[in-house]
């Protein structure tokens, strides 16, 4: 047991012996990960995503991204400063507890404890951080194909492999996580193959995510809900964001999936003919809603 509940606890010094256990490889979602703000030649690095305080302000600084058709990359417009993932306790730092701040510890704001639990009750089961468990953090603003994520991951399977003495590696896999590793599994399938022995998805979009990704191109995303999103990054500060993010146009719905209820988005629009205004409900399946979401954006800065 820790010393301070501020500081958690640490299994890693445990006099019982490492128990026999495949290594295990935690994949975060959408948002599920830390990102820092690293000065390209001098400066201190700073977290910018997750934190409470100073939340808005550091985000819209540091991390307000346009998408360059170019490269296929999200770049940040603070040119000073690269956007990283943190891999600090093997990967697990990085989507652990979000904020890892002593006042969130203490006051443990489990909004922001993302596999928090999941990492404490692995180790209690004779997981090793390092040897049979790890972490993949990545930087969720850009598409889950490209090739920085695709060989970041690659990297922590190959790692994975080496520390647990040649053993195959379990995945589990939380939300967009899913699509990252369905990405890998598709484009390099051979080292999918050599390295991966079973993976789990949770809650993974594989189909699109309607409800979440209408509601976040229209209105915005907001992680933290009633008197804590007041210190959180504001709808409109994430929405600015992920609108030029193409990891979440890559989980639009699928319009040819069989869908039970088919998704679709509702929208009251006034129409004017000769003199007269009516207002309609309208309806819109996936495929109509691409000009809804274009006409929403269209003059967005």
């Amino acid at each position: 047991m820790g010393l301070c509940p501020c500081f958690g606890d640490d299994y890693e010094g445990s006099e019982n012996p490492p128990a026999d256990r495949d290594p295990l490889l935690l994949v975060s979602g959408m948002g599920g990960s830390i990102l820092h703000s690293k000065p390209k030649k001098f400066g201190l690095t700073t977290r910018v995503w997750v934190r409470i305080f100073l939340a808005d302000l550091e985000f819209r600084k540091k991390i307000w991204s346009l998408y360059n058709p170019q490269t296929g990359y999200t770049e940040s417009l603070d040119k000073k400063s690269d956007i990283v993932v943190p891999d600090d306790d093997h990967g697990l730092y990085a989507i652990d507890i979000l904020d890892p701040s002593w006042f969130v510890k203490c006051v443990h704001l489990t909004e922001v404890y993302h596999f928090h639990d999941m990492i404490d009750m692995l180790v209690e089961c004779g997981y090793v951080k390092g040897t049979t468990l790890f972490g993949y953090g990545y930087d969720f603003r850009q598409s889950n194909r490209m090739d920085k994520l695709m060989d970041g991951l690659k990297l922590k399977l190959e790692t994975a492999y080496k520390a647990s003495g040649g053993r195959k590696v379990n995945i589990i896999s939380h939300s967009m996580g899913g699509v990252l590793i369905l990405c890998f599994m598709s484009l390099h399938r051979d080292v999918f193959s050599r390295y991966v022995n079973k993976w789990i998805a949770l809650a993974c979009p594989f189909q699109g995510a309607p409800g979440c990704i209408n509601d976040t191109l229209l209105t915005g995303l907001e992680f933290v809900e009633g008197f804590e999103s007041y210190f959180f990054v504001s709808r409109w500060t994430f929405h600015q964001l992920l609108v030029e993010c193409p990891s979440i146009y890559e989980m639009l719905a699928n319009p040819d999936y069989e869908w039970k209820k088919h998704p679709e988005i509702k929208v009251w629009r006034k129409h004017n003919k000769d003199g007269n205004v009516n207002i309609n409900l309208e309806s819109y399946g996936p495929t109509q809603s691409i000009s809804v979401f274009e006409e929403a954006l269209r003059n967005n800065e």
